[in-house]
């Protein structure tokens, strides 16, 4: 079969017509900001009337639905020649889905809490037992929720503290704008409570018929916390606290001993707390600590006391500081667990006589068990050189008992119940492959790259261990690097497709993650931002260097913020690739910082500077923004992925990026634009879908690396 590996004129497979590659209109508009006049011709693909898109795909603009459509048929056209080998791959990544699957239940007084799915079924049924497992009750089955509509997401569900009502959300667009209903457990009925504009996480107070709800607006901006009484007129529902500022989002959670609704407002390095006591909850708000630029602190409680997690004070890789809950400001919090640099605290939970906390030091996570009482700790790590870690909060406050996830990049996913008390642990459950898998047969291992400056760029690395190490070998490069979020060494069934038939799979774990500590984050963010790009050419560069990879056969793969990655690296390096695949990309970098009306901007000025007013910043995103670099030189293949409804990353970004790119290079290599026209940021909803558009995904890989 020959492989069309070329931009070109293609045949249709139905009736043979030519297919030619859509070409974009060009309107140009331009741009006057500090004094430097920039010229976008392919600004139209923004819909005027996007916010309403976003509630109704149906009302997008016909000229734009046109190019889009045209676009989403000659990818068709174009991975034709593969489809066979989509197939092949779909069936293999489903044989490794236990389909049948179910979560191990989570205990809550009387009852057990978790989500199964029977074979075949897309999405998962809520279900319920007694604690000792034996009769269940399906509270929710997604599945008939998902019936008729052509996308579902099945959002936060929570259940009453007298377990008689559930409380759930859902998405029908992709928009992630979700409706709350409850459902009475005792029918099986819902009630005539409909919330909608929400972002889907739903939070009881104590008395088992008041939640709390965050409302987000028409600029998609989590704003608003209201607090609803079952049964009663949403329209009536009381606003319970607003955030004024357009660059600070809201949250919404409630601490383990679930004595306290939390209500966060937060950017990327700024955030401020307020608690309701969720026996009281008409009660106003109160302030835990007033927001102080460039401090970050989350909150747990026990007894009297809460537990903080901050940055505060210079404390780079975080502390846990105490505080009474009668006056918890600043001026009375305590340290508990100093700060040392180069161990990230990423994570604590409060239970009534431990805290339990992750952290992360040699970019190896572990857990910490500390006795309220005596101050003893003591620690769950384990031993390969790379691994995830993970703290399953569950629903109990007063327990010994500790759960936690583990997996490495051969070893598939395994739950634990752990006793604090005795130090034993009990495998709950473990993944199971249904066509096989045998860690034996595959190498992990972790290396380290040296960026230009002198850092050590770490790289996750899986692969067969008959594949030979002499340079021959296809790389497949995920990379994302932003936010700092540490990509985790963690099992992925899907990526076994793609080693099994010789790659190389490899993480890097460049700067703007937290995987060596917060520093990794501040020197991959801002005017630091290049670091984030350079780092993954470095890795790159040694995989090549260190015969993991042969030259001009690295694959690299990554999304949303790691889209921007590979935006950036197709303009800086593109020799080094055969391919590259963005997935929901952020490539229109500077444009979408220079508008505050867009839903993510003002709340995403610190990780990425403010244009507006900044000079500075305006001059460090124009030099790395991908669909501002788009130069006339040859590129390789690339495939970009969109969702029409995204609120994060929006369709026009990966639009604008290919339709200016397809004008300008130098090269036929091929380039693609896929726009799921049903959905949003995060792709299909469905988990067969959802390894539909990763099939589709690893056969571009496969393709443009010569292997199948």
């Amino acid at each position: 079969m020959t492989s069309r590996l070329h931009d070109e004129t293609l045949n249709e497979k139905a009736g043979g017509a030519p297919l030619a590659p859509p070409v974009a209109a060009r309107h140009a508009v331009t741009h006057e900001t500090h004094g430097v006049v920039r010229t976008d011709d392919y600004g139209w693909l923004r819909a005027d009337n996007w916010q309403e898109v976003m509630h109704d795909p149906s009302v997008l603009p016909a000229d734009i639905r046109a190019y889009l459509e045209a676009e989403n048929a000659y990818t068709d056209a174009a991975m034709a020649d593969v489809a066979g080998l989509r197939e092949t791959l779909f069936a293999e990544m489903r044989g490794r889905i236990k389909e049948d699957d179910s979560s191990v239940p989570m205990p809550d007084g009387p009852y057990a809490y978790g989500v199964r799915f029977t074979q075949g079924a897309e999405h998962p049924m809520l279900v319920r037992t007694d604690r000792d497992g034996s009769n269940e009750v399906v509270l929710l089955d997604a599945n008939r929720l998902a019936e008729g509509r052509a996308y579902f997401h099945l959002g936060g569900a929570s259940h009453s503290p007298d377990h008689r009502l559930l409380a759930y959300a859902f998405d029908e667009k992709g928009s992630e704008y979700f409706e709350i209903r409850v459902r009475d457990v005792t029918t099986g009925e819902d009630l005539p409570d409909r919330i909608t504009c929400t972002t889907g996480q739903p939070v009881w107070a104590a008395d088992g018929r008041t939640f709390f709800y965050v409302w987000v607006d028409e600029n998609h901006r989590p704003a608003k916390v209201f607090r609803h009484v079952v049964g009663s007129d949403p329209a009536d529902d009381a606003l319970v606290f607003s955030d004024l500022d357009p660059g600070f989002f809201i949250g919404l959670g409630k601490t383990q001993s679930e004595r306290f609704i939390v209500i966060d407002s937060h950017d990327h390095e700024t955030s401020e707390v307020r608690v309701v006591d969720a026996a009281m909850p008409t009660a106003e708000p109160r302030l835990v600590a007033k927001r102080k630029p460039g401090e970050k602190y989350d909150i747990e409680h026990a007894g009297e006391l809460f537990y903080i997690l901050t940055n505060a004070d210079g404390a780079e890789d975080f502390k846990i500081v105490i505080a009474p809950v009668a006056s918890p400001g600043r001026e009375h919090w305590r340290d508990l667990v100093p700060h040392r640099l180069g161990r990230l605290i990423l994570a604590v939970t409060a239970y009534k006589d431990r805290l339990v906390r992750l952290e992360r030091e040699s970019g190896l996570p572990r857990i910490v068990i500390r006795e309220l009482a005596s101050g003893q700790e003591h620690a769950i790590a384990f031993d390969e050189e790379a691994y995830a870690l993970g703290m399953i909060d569950g629903y109990e406050f007063d327990t010994t008992t500790l759960r936690f996830t583990y997996s490495s990049m051969t070893t598939p996913a395994r739950v634990y119940d752990y006793d604090v008390v005795t130090r034993t642990r009990v495998l709950r459950k473990a993944d199971e492959i249904p066509s096989g898998h045998d860690p034996a047969d595959y190498v992990t291992r972790r290396v380290f790259a040296t960026a230009p400056d002198g850092e050590t760029v770490p790289i996750s690395l899986l692969y067969r261990k008959t594949t030979p190490v002499d340079g021959s070998a296809p790389v497949l490069l995920y990379g994302y690097g932003a936010y700092g979020i540490a990509i985790p060494a963690s099992f992925s069934t899907t990526r076994l497709s793609l080693v099994d038939r010789g790659f190389v799979y490899a993480i890097a774990h460049i700067r703007g993650g937290k995987d060596k500590g917060y520093h990794w984050y501040t020197d991959g963010r801002r005017e630091k931002k290049v670091n984030t790009f350079t780092d993954y050419v470095a890795a790159a560069r040694y995989l090549v260097a260190e015969n993991y990879a042969a030259p001009g056969r690295i694959v690299g793969w990554g999304g949303s913020a790691g889209g921007l990655l590979i935006g950036a690296v197709a303009n800086m390096a593109p020799e080094l690739f055969a391919g590259l695949i963005a997935e929901v990309p952020f490539v229109d970098v500077l444009n979408t910082m220079l508008d505050a009306s867009l839903p993510l901007t003002p709340p995403e000025w610190p990780e990425w500077g403010n244009p507006i007013e900044s000079v500075a910043d305006f001059r460090t995103i124009a030099a790395y923004s991908p669909y501002d670099n788009v130069g006339a030189r040859a590129y390789p293949a690339i495939l970009a992925l969109g969702g029409l409804t995204d609120p994060r990353v929006t369709y026009w970004e990966p639009a604008k990026w290919v339709a200016k790119l397809r004008a300008t290079k130098t090269d036929r290599n091929l380039l693609l634009l896929k726009t799921n026209m049903d959905a949003g940021h995060g792709g299909a909803a469905g988990r067969f879908d959802r390894l539909q558009e990763t099939a589709f995904s690893t056969a571009f890989a496969l393709k443009v690396a010569g292997v199948r």
